[in-house]
Parts: structure tokens; C-alpha cells; sequence
């Protein structure tokens, strides 16, 4: 390390994580929650059922011009570089603002800001989960880089005590922003209120430029409002549902746990508990009001967990949390704990490795295709392509599916045949292309890592359905999953979706 700055380091590991990343965007498919952001640049609006809508317009200038999904990932692998270099300014305010609060004791026993910098963004590159959003744009992915860009903000305000004129408005777009990628970045917002509220003095709230910061937020965000005014509050309403889950268990509070702890890695956790350990004191109340960013988020998210919830959820806070993570690992580092770091640096870049490894492989195969969730990266785009010429040659009114994971891929694939998702539960395909009208004629696909039974039936289903083909998707010489196509006839419900 000495043959580089730490600096250097960190821009080496981030350009190498980089490549791989790009060269695996190229690799695989796109997964669902990928196709069902595409969809939304594909189908703009000022908002869509269940996500505001930057996902979507930010993608729209690449799927405008192209369908491949290696140059549509250079957004995602763009942010998360974005988010990198953030990670390591941050790692850097943190450390001048805890050098200005106490340097005679900071000064013998944490190495330089660089030396943060870099063990900040080792962390992030470690850690599993933040390259999966590197690879695929999710709502998270934009959150994380907005995120950290507030999280330095506020440390500015803590070391200047105040802001210019033009800091307030980038503070204003940059919540907008946060606004337009996730309904949960206000939990971003009250993290940063959290911190404007731990000084002794509140001078901020008669200034000029905040009040401009919160109208120009919420000009941003006016499309959802307004969109969502359109449609009875349907995202609210969805969101709210989706956030409480199911039945509440304690179980599922420990699974939440220990999935974070797999995806994000010990490492993280760690330089954390070491910085709050060693650090906080310096500047009590303002320091526990940054870490806001991170346990407000995390607590939220693990509390509701008990009823359900997704692990890439609180990627955001994890990537705050990153860089005081960095001062607890350099600390570290001086004191000479270095084999500790050396050894869970190595076991959790050997975990990304294996996983791109079975990424690129196309996984294990079993008797059970559920066992191999690699298998859902690939075949899609075969499927897609064959379920359109079918419905063509049939002139049929689409294609249908039976659950709306397997609907955007579909949707993706085949466009611009419609693609009818045959449930009740009302959603984004619903607003895309209606319900499936009354008598129709329809291809059906079924796929075999998520089988369903031919609806037939009077109440809510097809007359008949008759097989047409099947496609089998290998690769590497192995069977990973089966697609069947088939024909059905005069569909029997065209009632509102519940």
C-alpha cells in the first residue's frame, strides 16, 4: 500500500469493482424489478403505482435509443461510483469536523483523513449488496448517492454553522430528488432535521434560503403529489399496505438481521461500533444526530421486518453509515488490529467473487428450479421474443401472465404486445394496459420457476387453453427453466381489479 496514497487506493478499488460490474451488466438479463423500472422509462408519467417516478425518467434517454441492457446499466454503475467518491468526502468532513471538536486527541490516535477516506470505501466495495445495485437500477440505488450528498451537507452546516445562498438550494433539489427515487427518503429528511435541531442555536429557521430549500423540495416532488391526487392516493395506499406486511413475528425480525449481516458484511458493522465507541463523546449530541442517516432508516425498516420486508431496502443507510465506518476501521488500522481487518476484507471479497462466479454460471440447478434463483437472470428475453411471434401469428390481444413478477420481463421482452397480469390485486400493469377485455383470445406463459394451473373456469377464466410450444433454457449445459406457451380462448372475467 505504501507505493500509492490512500487516495489512490481507494480510486483503484472503486475503477476495478467498476469494470466488473460493467462487464457482468452485459452478462446476464435483466431481473424483474430491472424490467419493471425499464417499463417505466419506456411508459412515462408524472408517477407510476408503486414508486415515484425518477427510476423510470432517469433511464429514459438510454431506452429511448437502445435496448441492450449493458449501456441501459451504465446509470446504476454511474451512481454507485457517484456514491463512492461521496463515501470518501464524507469520511473527510467527518474527520476535520471531529479534528476541530478535539485535534490534540485526534491527532495521536487516528491517521490522516485519505487513510479514512479509503477504509470508507473499502467497506462499501466488500460489501455484497451494494454491487447488486450497481449492476441493476432500483429505487435504492438513486437514494444512496442523494442520500450521502445530503448527509455532507448537514455536515457542513456543523462545521460553518452556516449556509450560502446557493448550498440552500442544492439542499432543496437534493431532497427533491430523494422525493422523485423513494416515498422512504423522508426518512433521509427527518435524519437531516435531526441535525439542524442538535445545535444549541436554530438560526436556520429564519433564514431565507431554508424556506426556498423546502419550496423548491416540494416543487420537485409536486408531479407525485399531483399524480397521486389524479388517482385516489393509490401509491399512499399501496405503500402503507406493503410497508406493514404480513402477521408480525419475531422471527422474522431475526431473519432481517442476519440477512443484513450476510449482505452488507461484518466489516461495516464493525468500523461503526468502533467509531460510536471512540468517537461520539467528541461531539455528543451533533455526531449521534449524523448517525441518524443510518438508524433511522435501519430501525425503522427492522421493526416492521417482523412482518416482512427486502434486505436492499436499507442500502441507503448502510452507505452513510460507510464513512464512519471508515474512521472506526483506520483507527483500528493505527492501533495495529490489522490482521482482524485483513481477514473479514478478504472472506467478504471471496463471498462477492463466489457470487458473481454462480451469477455467471447460471448457478446450481436441482430438482427444484426454486432452489437456483440464478435461473430468473436468464431465458427471458428468448421467452419474450417467442411469446410475441406467437401472439402475432394468433392474433391474439397479448400475452398473459399469472403473477406481476413474471409480467415485466414479459412485458419487456415482447414489447410492444400488451401484457395482461391475470390476478385481482390491482397494480401497475392495470394503468399500462387495462384489463384483459371480456371473450378474449390470449397467449399464455408459464414459467417453471414460478408454476400456476391454467385458469379455466367461469368466474375468472379462459374457456380453454391449448398448449402451442415450450422453450427450454440452457446454459452452460445445464437446464435452468422451461417456458410453455399456450393458446386460450374466451376469457370470462372483466371486472375491476380488487
Amino acid at each position: 500500500m505504501r507505493q500509492y496514497s490512500p487516495s489512490a487506493w481507494a480510486a483503484i478499488s472503486i475503477f476495478i469493482a467498476a469494470i466488473v460490474h460493467f462487464a457482468l451488466g452485459f452478462s446476464v438479463e435483466f431481473s424483474v424489478d430491472e424490467a419493471h423500472y425499464a417499463l417505466y422509462a419506456q411508459h412515462l408519467a408524472w408517477s407510476y403505482f408503486d414508486h415515484p417516478p425518477l427510476v423510470g425518467w432517469i433511464q429514459w434517454p438510454l431506452v429511448a435509443l437502445t435496448s441492450s441492457e449493458g449501456i441501459i446499466r451504465i446509470i446504476p454503475e454511474l451512481l454507485w461510483i457517484i456514491a463512492c467518491i461521496l463515501v470518501y468526502q464524507v469520511a473527510l468532513e467527518i474527520h476535520h469536523l471531529l479534528q476541530r471538536r478535539n485535534t490534540a486527541y485526534l491527532t495521536t490516535s487516528l491517521p490522516s483523513a485519505n487513510t479514512c477516506g479509503l477504509m470508507a470505501v473499502l467497506v462499501i466495495v466488500a460489501a455484497p449488496m451494494p454491487h447488486i445495485l450497481a449492476i441493476g437500477l432500483l429505487p435504492d440505488t438513486l437514494l444512496a448517492p442523494i442520500s450521502l450528498g445530503i448527509l455532507w451537507l448537514a455536515l457542513l452546516w456543523l462545521r460553518h454553522d452556516a449556509f450560502t445562498l446557493g448550498q440552500w438550494l442544492l439542499l432543496g433539489i437534493l431532497l427533491g430528488l430523494a422525493g422523485l427515487s423513494k416515498y422512504t427518503a423522508a426518512f433521509t429528511a427527518f435524519a437531516l432535521l435531526l441535525v439542524f435541531l442538535s445545535v444549541p442555536k436554530k438560526p436556520w429557521i429564519t433564514k431565507a434560503g431554508f424556506w426556498l430549500a423546502a419550496i423548491l423540495a416540494l416543487v420537485f416532488i409536486s408531479p407525485v403529489l399531483y399524480w397521486n391526487w389524479i388517482n385516489d392516493w393509490i401509491s399512499f395506499k399501496y405503500q402503507l399496505a406493503h410497508g406493514g406486511g404480513g402477521i408480525w413475528l419475531w422471527r422474522g425480525v431475526g431473519t432481517f438481521l442476519l440477512l443484513q449481516i450476510a449482505v452488507f458484511g461484518p466489516l461495516i458493522i464493525l468500523g461503526g461500533a468502533v467509531f460510536i465507541k471512540d468517537f461520539v463523546h467528541v461531539n455528543k449530541f451533533s455526531l449521534i444526530a449524523l448517525l441518524g442517516f443510518f438508524f433511522i432508516p435501519f430501525t425503522i425498516f427492522a421493526s416492521l421486518s417482523g412482518g416482512g420486508g427486502l434486505p436492499h431496502w436499507t442500502t441507503p443507510a448502510w452507505f452513510c453509515l460507510a464513512p464512519f465506518a471508515g474512521i472506526g476501521l483506520a483507527k483500528m488500522w493505527a492501533t495495529y488490529h490489522r490482521r482482524l481487518i485483513r481477514i473479514l476484507f478478504c472472506v467478504q471479497i471471496s463471498l462477492c467473487l463466489i457470487g458473481f462466479g454462480f451469477v455467471l454460471s447460471g448457478g446450481i440447478t436441482s430438482a427444484s428450479i426454486k432452489s437456483n434463483p440464478i435461473a430468473d437472470l436468464y431465458g427471458w428475453k428468448a421467452a419474450g421474443q417467442k411469446a410475441a411471434e406467437l401472439a402475432t401469428a394468433t392474433s391474439s390481444n397479448g400475452i398473459a401472465v399469472q403473477n406481476w413478477t413474471l409480467g415485466s420481463r414479459a412485458a419487456w421482452y415482447a414489447k410492444p404486445i400488451p401484457v395482461f397480469v391475470l390476478d385481482q390485486r390491482q397494480d401497475q400493469f392495470d394503468l399500462w394496459f387495462g384489463q384483459l377485455p371480456k371473450e378474449a383470445k390470449i397467449i399464455l406463459v408459464n414459467w417453471s420457476g414460478m408454476p400456476f394451473s391454467a385458469p379455466i373456469g367461469p368466474k375468472m377464466g379462459f374457456e380453454a387453453c391449448q398448449p402451442l410450444d415450450s422453450l427450454e433454457i440452457r446454459h452452460f449445459g445445464q437446464s435452468l427453466s422451461k417456458f410453455d406457451f399456450s393458446l386460450c380462448n374466451n376469457w370470462q372475467y372483466a371486472g375491476p381489479a380488487e
